[in-house]
């Protein structure tokens, strides 16, 4: 294996995204399963009388080819919803305190910015000198005071 290869695959942060992403996959499967058996059972029964699902029936009766499933929408929306909330408190809160114990700031606010006056460009970091997208001199900041969106 090169060196290089090898050094990338050690460092920490690699190795806490593979763990985050291994979890995120376990996670996964138990909430297909809670929404196959909970959440998919409940917009069924919001169908009423309509055997193949909630939604439109295009085509001829009972043709699951021409029927816009509406169900099946709602219940990936939810799965997504569900799965990013399990994501964030069980991965992305962890890491972040973790982070900050190390000191080290991470999904935090973003830093002040400041609008450039030739391009109107307004997401300069506060103590830039030019500006990144016209290469203009950027007045200095007064210390001590807030950017235009702080």
């Amino acid at each position: 294996m090169p060196k290089g290869f090898k050094n990338f695959l050690a460092q920490g942060d690699i190795v806490v995204v593979a763990i985050g992403l291994i979890i995120a996959l376990a996670f996964r499967d138990l909430i297909t399963a809670f929404t196959t058996n909970i959440v998919d059972p409940l917009v069924t029964r919001a169908q009423g009388k309509h055997p193949v699902g909630l939604g439109v029936q295009l085509g001829s009766a009972n043709n699951t080819t021409t029927f816009l499933n509406f169900g099946a929408v709602i219940s990936a929306i939810i799965y997504f919803i569900v799965f990013m909330l399990v994501v964030y408190y069980l991965i992305v809160v962890p890491y972040r305190s973790g982070q900050a114990r190390r000191g080290v700031t991470v999904f935090g606010p973003p830093g002040p910015v400041k609008t450039c006056p030739a391009c109107l460009s307004d997401d300069i970091p506060a103590a830039a000198t030019k500006c990144k997208y016209c290469g203009t001199d950027q007045p200095a900041q007064p210390s001590g005071a807030p950017g235009p969106s702080a």
